[in-house]
């Protein structure tokens, strides 16, 4: 049974892809005389930044995770042993393109060091990795381990930080950990991914898992409402926790405030999704674009900065000029890819022929196997 796509997710997904970007273009096109605006937007807006993305990732991987499982019930054709490998695939696949993606950093800055450089593309890979063994596990462990994480995090990183940049043993470690510690390092940031696979599962059971008469009550009782209520929780503990300092990127406070927003956006979306009255179909396009060309965009980007391209914008716009030119980049971005979308659908998709991939290889694979298992037979 196929299921049907939710808006919900495409819309936040798109919300935190249009944030990365218009970061990045405030980042890069502001004068550094007004970098400070630059800082505010960060503070007001980053938890539907790269930790929002996370979070997302963690849902979509959790609900695809749930419906293979449900194909191997009902299929012949398809085992566990091919959700393993094609995931396992998938992440390895993300993995090399992140690699890829930050060589022309150890390039520019003539560090091959920064080839390991926690940008938020490796960051979801490592994330996938280390996601496979925690998706048969229950979601209060996932929560518990969630909660370990951060705790290890917060203990070693003042352990580790003195080691910054030294050949021993610690230094290597926080290299590992930490290199791009401005950026999305793993120990912060993989509590998101594994809290959005907690909400996956749950959207799973509340909503594809039961009956329709049945979606209504489960989804207000068991997702819904507990998740509003939870959501709202952590975003005034971490506002009370460390005034000001859940404002400040990676901070305890910051965390625990972050997640809260992302629990509540999420929840709100789903709840006008499944009963506004509201059409949602028009509305939401232009965020599903953003949303089904995530990875694509993310990389491609990055050319509304490339000084080898002497683009005219690079530090050069004021406090007035800075919003319409990002605004005019935004959409026209957005229409690019509806017409892309329109022509070539998922063909142009690279998060969908990643899957599509990964899904080849284990076929390829399977088969052999297969082969290999008649003959012992035989």
């Amino acid at each position: 049974m196929k299921h049907r796509r939710l808006k919900s997710i495409d819309i936040f997904r798109g919300l935190c892809m249009a944030w990365m970007i218009l970061g990045h273009l405030i980042d890069w096109w502001l004068k550094s005389e007004y970098s400070w605006l630059h800082e505010i937007m960060i503070m007001i807006i980053d938890p539907i930044g790269a930790s929002g993305f996370l979070f997302i990732s963690g849902v979509s991987i959790a609900l695809s995770y749930r419906k293979r499982l449900n194909k191997v019930k009902v299929s012949e054709d398809y085992n566990f042993r091919m959700v393993k490998n094609s995931y396992l695939f998938r992440a390895f696949f993300i993995f090399i393109i992140a690699i890829i993606y930050n060589i022309p950093t150890a390039i520019v800055l003539k560090n091959p060091s920064m080839i390991w450089y926690w940008f938020v593309l490796l960051t979801a890979a490592v994330s996938i990795f280390l996601a496979w063994p925690l998706l048969k596990t229950s979601k209060i462990f996932r929560i518990f381990i969630a909660i370990a994480i951060l705790a290890i995090h917060f203990i070693i990183f003042s352990w580790l930080y003195p080691f910054q940049g030294e050949s021993n043993i610690f230094g290597i470690i926080f290299h590992i950990l930490y290199n791009g510690i401005h950026q999305d390092p793993i120990l912060i940031f993989f509590p998101f991914f594994i809290i959005g696979t907690v909400i996956g599962d749950l959207i799973y059971e509340t909503i594809y898992s039961n009956k329709k008469d049945q979606q209504y009550s489960s989804f207000k009782k068991q997702l819904l409402i507990p998740v509003i209520i939870i959501g709202i929780f952590m975003i005034v503990s971490g506002v009370l926790i460390n005034f000001p300092q859940f404002l400040r990127r990676k901070s305890l406070s910051w965390v625990i405030y972050s997640i809260g927003i992302n629990l509540f956006l999420l929840s709100i979306f789903l709840l006008i999704e499944k009963f506004s009255r509201f059409k949602t179909q028009k509305s939401y396009k232009l965020l599903f674009y953003y949303s089904y060309y995530s990875l694509t965009i993310y990389l491609a980007h990055n050319i509304l900065y490339v000084p080898l391209l002497y683009f005219p914008f690079l530090n050069q716009l004021d406090l007035v000029s800075i919003w319409i030119f990002a605004a005019a980049a935004f959409l026209s971005i957005g229409f690019i890819l509806r017409a892309i979308h329109h022509k070539f659908e998922e063909k142009a998709s690279l998060k969908v022929q990643i899957a599509r991939l990964s899904l080849g290889v284990t076929m390829r694979i399977e088969k052999k196997l297969s082969r290999r298992e008649e003959l012992k037979i035989i």
